[in-house]
């Protein structure tokens, strides 16, 4: 937050809508919101809701990201700074109610903590995990929680098989560089922790919890369990692409503690905001990144767009030698990441940042029946409006932007060499 310009508002505002209203007419910066009627906590929102944010965060340039985050997933670092809550941190009985969580749109289910990294260790290894989940209030030590089938997923349905509830803690309101490792997609017997570590060059402070679990030194920490053999209704809630979710089955949380430093905040990710997008798409790109330059191996950059929710859409630049290069490249990207929808592949003189730039390569290097490529009856995302409600599947697009290199004259950008 220090080296962040925030924009700070002092009016008084409610958590029900209005805080969520105010917000959304501030879509890239960063916002403090001070007076949020009946609570003293102030609510930050927008810390990585551009790529310039994170790519400062994480002391590189924007078009170092992927690669940064790629070295730190190689080479994790162990983390030996380590604090305990009792030395930073007010600790009380868990109570929702006083931390001013929002509601964000008219029709959701409830209020939604959507900047919480849950913190939880395998029932059988060990290992620890972090990762990011919407969760929504059911009262006030109560949470719904949205689990897909990833690492928290595994855990619990393992500790459900042993009938024991899950150990979890969340973290709200931490370093960028450390929210972004929280959210990469690493093996299952890694820590994330050890890779926000790697990003702060081994400076990563954990904070010892009452149950063993380790996490960031964040301005917020609750306390709980993933209780075996309870759910609870969770929804509707916006995602990636500014629709409705459904309303799902969910796992409930139940919170024991809540721990607070001096002059907390509350992280609010705005639903369907940048922040959001950045988050959950973001780290897909080193995947497709890995996929695609075992095929290509002169690939020069990846990026989900934001216009594409940074879950749909991908542009990929290479430098291309062959004339079937870019083919590879569509066809490697689409399998590296399956929500993947539509992917454009253009040359290096090609800025992947700039949308307009993207769509001048479209413009001028694409020839329709010969470059651009559909695959339907595709496995898509859930997230598509327009994916099949039967079997989930959609129509899938790579568009070959690339020169031929027959005629390599014939696309000479003029105004890049004279």
């Amino acid at each position: 937050m220090k080296d962040l310009k925030v924009i700070q508002i002092d009016d008084e505002i409610s958590t029900e809508y209005e805080a969520a209203k105010v917000l959304r007419e501030y879509p890239k910066d960063t916002v403090m919101l001070t007076n949020l009627k009946g609570f003293d906590i102030p609510v930050v929102s927008g810390i990585c809701n551009t790529r310039e944010k994170i790519a400062k965060s994480l002391n590189c340039e924007v078009s170092e990201i992927t690669a940064k985050v790629i070295d730190g997933m190689n080479n994790p670092q162990k983390v030996s700074n380590f604090i305990d809550l009792k030395d930073e941190y007010t600790s009380k009985r868990a109570n929702l109610e006083k931390i001013p969580i929002l509601t964000h749109y008219k029709r959701d289910g409830g209020a939604y903590i959507t900047a919480g990294v849950v913190f939880a260790r395998d029932p059988e290894t060990g290992v620890q995990n972090a990762s990011i989940h919407r969760m929504m209030v059911i009262d006030k030590n109560h949470l719904a929680i949205r689990l897909v089938p990833r690492n928290l997923y595994t855990y619990f349905k393992k500790a459900e098989e042993m009938k024991k509830d899950l150990d979890i803690a969340i973290a709200i309101g931490m370093d960028p560089s450390t929210l972004l490792a929280s959210t990469t997609s690493i093996p299952i017997d890694a820590d994330e922790m050890e890779v926000a570590n790697a990003f702060k060059d081994g400076e990563l402070t954990l904070v010892n919890c009452n149950h063993g679990l380790k996490v960031p030194d964040a301005d917020i920490i609750l306390e709980g369990k993933l209780l075996a053999g309870e759910r609870a209704k969770e929804g509707p809630f916006v995602d990636l692409t500014d629709t409705y979710d459904l309303i799902r089955d969910e796992p409930v949380i139940k919170l024991s503690k809540m721990h607070f430093k001096e002059n907390a905040m509350y992280h609010a990710i705005l639903p369907a905001g940048f922040e959001h997008k950045l988050l959950q798409g973001l780290p897909q790109e080193p995947r497709i990144f890995n996929a695609v330059k075992n095929t290509v191996p002169t690939l020069q950059n990846v990026v989900l767009t934001e216009g594409g929710c940074c879950w749909l859409h991908a542009a990929v630049s290479i430098k291309k030698q062959t004339q079937g290069d870019g083919k590879n490249v569509i066809m490697a990207a689409l399998a590296a990441h399956p929500s993947l929808k539509h992917v454009v592949v253009v040359d290096e003189d090609v800025d992947i940042f700039d949308p307009q730039d993207i769509e001048y390569a479209i413009a001028t290097r694409v020839k329709g029946d010969e470059d651009i490529i559909i695959i339907p009856k595709a496995r898509g995302s859930s997230l598509d409006p327009v994916a099949s409600e039967t079997d989930g599947t959609t129509t899938k697009v790579g568009i070959d932007a690339t020169k031929s290199i027959l005629e390599p004259h014939k696309f000479e950008r003029v105004s890049f060499s004279e």
